[in-house]
């Protein structure tokens, strides 16, 4: 097998896949006039509010430099607030606001418009996600 084919590099169809996926997020997020890295960070405050922003690059796998003016429009929207810690200024806390808060009901319904516009067997898309964490994991565990 010709290994130095675009068809036979793995990275390819990850990457393109990541692409049509996220250009469908699109109009389900333009409501809260969001993009998909922003929506990636609002989930995870709605799913633990107050956290670092190392903690979010860390569970996102984005770098200071990616989070830093991501996070500053998501404050401009008045989604979230950042706040220096009082025993170590360096570490900055997010937090969400009252109105990033109350994104989060109708936002919960994003996931499953998807699924519906992906038009595929929910358990095909299960086993397909799991095997991608599992891949994912493996790469952290032995490159990150």
């Amino acid at each position: 097998m010709e290994m130095f084919t675009l068809e036979n590099q793995l990275c390819f169809p990850v990457y393109a896949l990541s692409r049509q996926l996220t250009a469908m997020y699109r109009p389900l997020l333009e409501k809260f006039d969001l993009t998909y890295p922003q929506y990636l960070v609002m989930m995870m405050l709605w799913e633990k509010d107050q956290v670092t922003i190392k903690e979010i690059g860390e569970k996102l796998l984005l770098d200071t430099g990616t989070l830093t003016p991501l996070l500053k429009r998501l404050e401009q929207k008045n989604y979230l607030s950042r706040t220096k810690g009082t025993k170590d200024e360096r570490m900055v806390f997010i937090s969400l606001t009252e109105q990033g808060k109350g994104l989060k009901s109708e936002a919960s319904k994003i996931p499953g418009a998807l699924v519906c516009a992906l038009d595929i067997p929910q358990a095909e898309i299960l086993d397909l996600q799991k095997k991608l964490i599992e891949f994912l994991n493996k790469i952290i565990q032995n490159h990150g």
